[in-house]
């Protein structure tokens, strides 16, 4: 069970991954090791999962520079295929099965048009999509 002193040791995570448990602790009013130590817990609880980078894709060429969203209409029962599919291509960045209007959507994250033509390519064995395309990064 996670109290607000946790959350607000999540929230600080959210914002900078790479703060020190001394900062952090600080900011809650607890001692560095007292962050840690919950830091260790919500981890082995599953509660946080891992660390990441954002990346400004745009300031680095040769990285994707092309985001899409795409909501999948599977025509078939086999989602076990297309989940296996969907694990193994490093364009699909974040994969989510969903409620309401399609079956899952997919971060899909590309060099260029075509290379993301290819990949909804072999998508539609597994069904119907509709696609958005990122035109500018808020959060």
């Amino acid at each position: 069970m996670l109290d607000q002193t946790d959350l607000s040791i999540l929230d600080l995570l959210r914002e900078n991954s790479r703060l020190q448990w001394k900062d952090i602790g600080e900011r809650v009013h607890l001692s560095g090791q007292a962050v840690g130590n919950r830091i260790r817990r919500m981890e082995e609880q599953g509660v946080i999962q891992g660390y990441t980078t954002r990346i400004d894709t745009s300031k680095i060429p040769a990285e994707p520079s092309l985001t899409a969203i795409v909501s999948m209409f599977m025509n078939t029962n086999d989602h076990q295929s297309f989940i296996r599919f969907v694990s193994t291509r490093s364009e699909i960045a974040e994969a989510y099965r969903t409620s309401g209007e399609g079956c899952y959507s997919l971060i899909v994250r590309v060099r260029d048009q075509t290379t993301l033509t290819a990949l909804l390519d072999e998508l539609l064995p597994f069904g119907n999509y509709r696609i958005s395309l990122s035109i500018g990064k808020i959060k």
